[in-house]
């Protein structure tokens, strides 16, 4: 491995936001469904159901 390619491999790494494959799907479904079941509590307080 060059100096050239291997500081490209550690600028990606650092480079990195964070998407959605850093996150567990598990969590997100979780959370997914926690939104869904606020947004209808908040449906049928205001009576739209």
């Amino acid at each position: 491995m060059t100096a050239t390619s291997a500081a490209t491999v550690t600028a990606r790494r650092r480079a990195r936001t964070g998407g959605p494959e850093d996150r567990s799907k598990l969590v997100e479904n979780i959370l997914g469904w926690a939104l869904v079941v606020v947004i209808a509590m908040f449906v049928t307080q205001i009576g739209l159901m």
